[in-house]
């Protein structure tokens, strides 16, 4: 089974970003269920805006994390809040993957049919719940399916970095929430891959 976490921060590498730090926490306790897991952060790549798969111009790097995408059974959409908002970031990678509505395999079973989503949701202030319900609410729309309780969230402080949140008391119940997101990930992804979602009526 794998697993592709997408980190919408705002920040490139090498910068410490919370919202990977807790999406790690995810990505971790999916490790331990023998899930092969990889994370990408978004900004690192050239994502041009638009709503196909196919490259849009020179250097449009979305085709490659379309077929990552493609290629999951468990899709992790990770983000911090602005403005009690996900991130343009996130926005971005959800209206490229608007493509796969059309998309289908060869038995004609759209493409992100059996394949579930969770949420990692980072920031400063309030608006965490406001986050995991518009990337579900797309991430739905697309096709895939979102177990109970499939995400967790941190809206301690303005972003301490990996090392510090790791380190903090305040984040026990964000890692508490995460690894339980990660167990229902699992289990729903699992009961899929035994008893798939067929085309859809025509």
């Amino acid at each position: 089974m794998r697993a592709l976490a997408l980190n919408a921060t705002l920040k490139p590498s090498p910068q410490p970003s919370s919202t990977e730090a807790l999406t790690r926490v995810v990505l971790d306790a999916l490790e331990e269920q023998s899930v092969e897991c990889e994370l990408v952060r978004l900004v690192d790549h050239d994502i041009a805006p638009g709503i196909v798969s196919e490259a849009i111009g020179d250097g449009d790097e979305w085709p490659a994390l379309h077929r990552k995408i493609i290629a999951a059974d468990i899709v992790v959409m990770a983000t911090p809040t602005w403005f009690g908002r996900p991130s343009s970031v996130i926005s971005r990678a959800l209206e490229r993957m608007d493509a796969l509505l059309a998309e289908t395999d060869e038995a004609g079973v759209p493409v992100a049919y059996n394949k579930v989503a969770g949420f990692v949701v980072t920031g400063n202030e309030d608006g965490a719940h406001n986050c995991i319900a518009e990337m579900a609410q797309a991430m739905f729309d697309i096709g895939f399916t979102v177990p109970a309780q499939a995400w967790t969230y941190w809206n301690k402080g303005p972003g301490p970095g990996e090392e510090v949140y790791l380190t903090t008391e305040e984040t026990a119940w964000s890692q508490t929430t995460g690894r339980a997101a990660a167990h229902n990930l699992v289990a729903v992804a699992h009961a899929l891959s035994v008893n798939p979602i067929g085309p859809p009526p025509s």
